[in-house]
């Protein structure tokens, strides 16, 4: 596989991992201190996955910005999930605040984030 499609499919792997970062946190909350099982095994499998496609694509990847991208990701996707299926609180702030979080993985990229 030519290099380029090496980094072309970090990539793909880095944000699928920010996904199931996402993934693994919602499972979190839902297994309420893991004392609901199935919750708790959705949690440790979607960590696994995510953290499994975070280590692999950061042998590819810059570091900062690969985990940038992760985290921001599952971040972002986290608060959305939050604020549309679990009741959290939707307010101005907070629709800023995931803008703001997006436009810095996206700078944090734009300035050097290519291999």
């Amino acid at each position: 596989m030519p290099d380029w499609e090496v980094v072309v499919m970090a990539w793909a792997v880095l944000i699928v991992s920010g996904f199931f970062e996402a993934g693994w946190a919602v499972a979190l909350k839902l297994s309420d201190g893991f004392s609901r099982l199935w919750w708790t095994v959705a949690f440790a499998v979607f960590a696994l996955i995510s953290f499994a496609g975070l280590a692999w694509a950061m042998k590819q990847l810059p570091a900062g910005p690969a985990y940038a991208v992760w985290t921001g990701i599952g971040a972002a996707l986290t608060a959305v999930i939050g604020m549309v299926w679990l009741g959290d609180g939707v307010s101005t702030i907070k629709l800023v605040s995931l803008g703001l979080i997006v436009s810095g993985v996206i700078g944090l990229n734009l300035a050097g984030g290519g291999h």
